[in-house]
């Protein structure tokens, strides 16, 4: 369904970014955020599925900055390749990789109300764009790594926000998924029995029960505030 284009930043800087339309009206615009595995397939398939429910997507390639042509798999190589990047993409100098994010939700605001969601790392940049970024309607973060650290949940968002979390993700310890909540009353936290990746059908990590209520909640949330 879906297709790169280039988008150029406010600083001059030409990146990628999967764009996928729906084949009837359009109802509002989503940008989904990667995780460290790039625009591979998996993003590619999310972003086609909101673009199914009737919202003009984009995709952008948060790496690009840094390594253009990602597409990794989940392999154990692959996910430390995907923290490597990660890592310098967060080392780059402020406003980074949310100035691609925000020239995308630029680009879609002909098309209606514009929300964002991110899993992974993507969730922690989902995060980021409610709090920092212009345009935005409403978030939706998977698992955000990061996210509920001290000095990421003092920041305000400025929309609704709907954070979606594992209650066995190593990587997000619940306790910090606790003080997150009550540092954030006004975010809707659901927890899911299910572990970190859990959206992902092509990671071990994989469930569908989660997946699927995460999204039809998702879906709902959009509805409601991008509508």
């Amino acid at each position: 369904m879906g297709a790169f284009i280039d988008i150029k930043s406010a600083d001059g800087f030409v990146f990628p970014a999967w764009e996928a339309r729906p084949a009837g009206p359009v109802k509002g615009a989503v940008v989904v955020l990667q995780e460290i595995f790039g625009v591979n397939a998996h993003i590619k398939a999310v972003a086609d599925g909101y673009a199914e429910q009737g919202y003009h997507v984009l995709a952008p390639a948060t790496f690009h900055r840094v390594q253009s042509g990602v597409d990794l798999r989940y392999t154990q190589d692959d996910m430390g390749a995907g923290f490597a990047l990660k890592t310098a993409v967060e080392a780059l100098p402020e406003p980074g990789v949310l100035q691609d994010i925000q020239a995308c939700i630029e680009r879609l605001a002909d098309s209606g109300k514009v929300g964002v969601v991110g899993y992974c790392w993507g969730g922690l940049l989902t995060w980021r764009s409610a709090c920092l970024l212009k345009g935005v309607s409403a978030a939706a973060p998977y698992y955000g790594g990061g996210m509920t650290s001290p000095a990421e949940a003092a920041r305000s968002p400025h929309c609704p926000v709907l954070a979606h979390f594992g209650d066995q993700d190593h990587w997000i310890p619940m306790d910090t998924v606790d003080s997150f909540r009550q540092a954030q009353a006004g975010v809707e936290v659901q927890v899911y029995n299910a572990n970190h990746g859990f959206n992902c059908d092509q990671r071990a990590s994989y469930n569908e029960a989660a997946a699927q209520l995460a999204r039809e909640r998702t879906l709902a949330f959009f509805a409601k505030h991008l509508g």
